[in-house]
């Protein structure tokens, strides 16, 4: 690609990495929701909970790695956060019971929700900002990448050895660091940029108050929109449609494969028509596929609705990490769009339980479509309030 040096590729493909390697674990529980709790003699919506910790946690590691960022730069973070999150991807694995269940997927979430705005600012400020959109999507979708990993790796493997050897796959990240550490540059931005002392720092983050509120505010929105059309999907199709569990990884698998191509697809629109248009028409148009993902009369509707909900839910999330990158200022990249999406995340994680709970009073359908319907709404009427700033030039 034309302005794309190997130093911009391998920035991304280790973000788009972290980003994927993260999503396996997480959808690794999503998918072995029902296993886990037998094992451990609890509830669907216990399990749930731990779906909820995890993203109330993911704050506290965007917190921490996103302070350490912009004080001490991109690179070294994000390979801390790779190693730790992988040691404890691979102990939730080996736990003995729900509580050592529970305290490892709070760790976890801090290892998550430090990863995404190290590697994200990272990666969108060493790319050529003409295609800054296009990135955006392919970085972003390492969620949705993860997410078909673990269907893939749930549909071959579940059945033969259980969910607990499935979270040893979870030492690759510890490899990923490696590769960062001798193929990835430090952010050229950063180093022009970055603020001299933690007093400055810390007095820069104070004084753009409004954009973080601002990005709580609209990460809050687009993880409901996320978390609520996708955390339990894979109990729906157990308990609405009576799916075995290679079949619920199979839905699972095309539900991220229209994720891929959707996200992709609206970050590159997001270069031409401009963030906030393409956000919103994404949104808009999940909208209309609510009946057919949720009341599909047929199999062949209910593939069609899994396929174009994603398609739709990760073409707006697509957009975020360039729009994100270009509403924060140089100084504090590292941590504002980080710890801002993760704040969203936390407000936003009760969303799998609230759904669990409200579906056992009426229907899968009816909660997750009445849940989908009313975030899709609030999350187009914050992106209408953001501000524009497509292709912004970082560090000047």
């Amino acid at each position: 690609m034309d302005g794309v040096s190997a130093d911009h590729r391998s920035a991304v493909l280790a973000g788009f990495l972290g980003w994927t390697l993260d999503a396996f674990d997480y959808f690794l529980v999503v998918y072995c929701l029902t296993a886990i709790g037998r094992d451990f003699h609890v509830s669907d919506a216990a399990m749930a909970l731990s779906l909820t910790l995890t993203l109330a946690f993911r704050p506290v590691g965007a917190f921490l790695f996103g302070l350490l960022a912009d004080r001490y730069g991109r690179r070294l973070p994000l390979m801390l956060d790779l190693i730790f999150y992988s040691v404890v991807e691979v102990l939730s694995g080996l736990a003995p019971n729900y509580t050592t269940f529970m305290v490892l997927r709070a760790l976890f979430g801090i290892g998550m929700g430090g990863e995404w705005g190290v590697g994200a600012s990272l990666a969108m400020e060493k790319v050529p900002p003409r295609i800054r959109g296009l990135l955006s999507g392919v970085l972003q979708q390492g969620y949705a990448a993860g997410n078909l990993l673990a269907g893939i790796c749930y549909f071959f493997l579940f059945d033969r050895v259980g969910w607990r050897p499935l979270f040893f796959l979870g030492g690759l990240p510890a490899l990923l660091a490696l590769f960062v550490r001798y193929r990835v540059k430090e952010s050229e931005v950063w180093e022009k940029t970055r603020e001299q002392s933690w007093h400055h720092l810390f007095r820069a983050i104070l004084s753009h108050w409004k954009t973080f509120a601002f990005i709580v505010v609209l990460m809050t929105m687009f993880n409901f929109v996320s978390h609520g059309t996708q955390d339990m999907y894979p109990t729906f199709l157990q308990r609405q449609w009576n799916f075995s569990a290679k079949q619920r990884a199979a839905m699972t698998a095309v539900s991220a494969a229209g994720a891929i191509i959707g996200g992709t697809l609206f970050g590159l629109l997001s270069d031409r028509m401009g963030r906030r248009r393409a956000m919103i028409t994404a949104l808009l148009a999940g909208i209309v596929v609510i009946p057919v993902w949720a009341f599909a009369p047929s199999m062949g509707l209910l593939v069609a609705g899994a396929f174009l909900m994603q398609f739709m839910v990760q073409g707006a999330w697509g957009v975020i990490p360039a729009h994100l990158s270009e509403l924060s200022p140089d100084s504090v990249r590292g941590f504002l769009p980080g710890f801002g999406y993760q704040c969203g995340v936390l407000i936003a994680g009760s969303v799998a339980y609230i759904e669990a709970i409200f579906a056992g009073r009426t229907s899968y359908s009816i909660a997750m479509a009445a849940t989908a319907g009313t975030v899709f709404v609030l999350a187009a009427i914050a992106s209408y309030a953001s501000r524009e700033r497509r292709a912004v030039r970082f560090g000047e």
